[in-house]
């Protein structure tokens, strides 16, 4: 006689989803404002052309002095250099010919992330393999040492356990934890593992770096995590707390979708993207069972990594997924 069927598993409800956005505030609305500063700061910041409001100030009261900017300045221009130029961009038409139009100007980060992205997307010959992990047994795990995750001031999430597999995975492909030097001809191999976690806050994309991502438990990690999302979105995240990546995840498993396609953050070389995991109907030992499959997208830098390298690293990551006792086992 055939077996009873097998109860669906639920997907997982991510404690990191964002609230939905609200749409465009008001013309006088306005954002917390900056923090103290000098004159002769402030009149640095709009001739080196960055909104002060965007600054994180390192001083006393989140005070910001003229190297605060600089180092700001510094993270969100362009590299110099011919390769650096992004294609310029003819004039737009008049939209108002057709219609009433309203113009509003691009905030400090979000005039950041257009060049970052740009940028990232000029340098680098983008190539993004996809792939699913059965997350079921996993998912059943993570629900169980919820509580104690919690009591350590974590939250045990996708992306949390995602932090701990991606650092040992970029251990194991020494390659996706690189850069790429053009000019020198040179690929430089970093022996440390520090991973960015995509943040999607009110003022835009932050991208908090927990450093030493190898060498701390996944409590740990989902304890750094929890902080480091809280600090971006109460725009209390530090300057310095952004920059030193090797690797990037980002999650939209929250929000929703099946699938997309992240871009690069340079000078890293790979990002892996992660959708909404949904309950499917999958095949197993002679029957459809019914199983939680974990979409990933892994986009990377084709100048170092080629396709089988790819395959072989997200399919390393799905494995880790879906087998929770792999990776203790092989570290």
């Amino acid at each position: 006689p055939p077996a009873p069927a097998a109860k669906a598993p639920v997907p997982p409800q991510e404690e990191e989803r964002p609230a939905p956005r609200a749409g465009p505030a008001p013309a006088a609305a306005r954002l917390p404002g900056p923090g103290p500063a000098a004159p002769s700061v402030r009149r640095l910041a709009r001739e080196v052309g960055v909104d002060i409001g965007e600054v994180p100030g390192t001083g006393p009261g989140g005070r910001i002095s003229a190297g605060d900017v600089k180092s700001f300045a510094r993270h969100v221009r362009p590299v110099s250099g011919p390769a650096a130029q992004a294609p310029v961009q003819p004039p737009l038409p008049d939209f108002s010919k057709w219609g009433p139009v309203e113009a509003a100007r691009m905030d400090g980060i979000r005039q950041a992330t257009a060049r970052s992205t740009s940028r990232s997307w000029s340098l680098i010959p983008h190539v993004t393999q996809f792939d699913r992990a059965d997350v079921t047994e996993l998912d059943d795990l993570r629900k169980k040492y919820a509580p104690k995750a919690e009591a350590a001031g974590g939250k045990l999430t996708v992306t949390a356990v995602l932090l701990k597999v991606a650092a040992a995975a970029l251990r194991a492909f020494p390659k996706f934890n690189a850069s790429v030097d053009a000019q020198a001809g040179e690929v430089i191999y970093k022996k440390y593992v520090h991973v960015g976690v995509a943040v999607d806050t009110e003022r835009g994309l932050l991208v908090p770096v927990i450093r030493d991502a190898d060498k701390k438990n996944i409590l740990q990690l989902a304890r750094e995590l929890a902080a480091a999302a809280q600090k971006a979105r109460g725009r209390k995240l530090a300057l310095d707390e952004m920059q030193g990546g090797c690797f990037t995840i980002t999650n939209l498993g929250g929000i929703g979708g099946a699938a997309f396609t992240p871009i690069v953050n340079w000078p890293e070389v790979a990002i892996l993207g992660v959708a909404r995991a949904a309950a499917e109907a999958v095949w197993r030992e002679g029957a459809f069972q019914p199983r939680l499959m974990l979409p990933l997208a892994l986009s990377y830098d084709h100048r170092l990594i080629d396709g089988a390298d790819g395959a072989r690293f997200l399919r390393w990551i799905c494995e880790a997924l879906e087998e929770p006792f792999l990776l203790p086992l092989e570290g």
